[in-house]
């Protein structure tokens, strides 16, 4: 049985993350919005065993090779990590089936790695601040994790009903 819900929640992340990759795509073409350079958290992670952990900009700090496939990578494995959060947390307090509400809530959570981890590491400080054009970030970065949590839920639904 675990064996079987650990694959539904690896298919959970894969799709709700893929999904977001697909907005990230069409927001980036058609609304000239920013997309995450996976390759620079590559190059984030790459330098972490060394004792880097964060960077003025970390598009100026050493290449890392494969940092491109490390950050893609990271990525999923994020999402799969999330998702086994979400089912783990729908199981325990919403009796076995996710509301519409505490899935977008929880994809909304989320940002909170990105915002305060994640940006600040690779220079870009708390919240996208030092940004370009840090409001737009923000704005990206809730449409996108509104998209994962609400992902998670129709994916539930659609395709596993676990």
């Amino acid at each position: 049985m675990e064996v079987e819900i650990l694959f539904k929640i690896i298919f959970l992340g894969l799709v709700a993350t893929v999904a977001i990759d697909i907005w990230a795509t069409f927001s980036n073409r058609g609304l000239k919005f920013p997309r995450t350079n996976w390759a620079m958290v590559g190059r984030w992670l790459g330098h972490i065993p060394n004792g880097k952990l964060t960077h003025n900009a970390i598009n100026s700090s050493p290449k890392i090779k494969y940092e491109n496939a490390l950050g893609w990578l990271f990525h999923y494995f994020i999402g799969i990590l999330y998702a086994g959060f979400y089912v783990a947390l729908v199981t325990i307090y919403q009796t076995d089936e996710p509301s519409v509400l505490f899935s977008l809530l929880f994809g909304l959570a989320t940002i909170i790695s990105p915002w305060f981890i994640m940006q600040p590491s690779l220079g870009m400080g708390i919240c996208a601040s030092k940004a370009p054009r840090p409001n737009i970030v923000r704005l990206q970065n809730f449409i996108i994790h509104s998209i994962f949590g609400l992902t998670l839920y129709y994916a539930w639904f659609f395709f596993l009903k676990i």
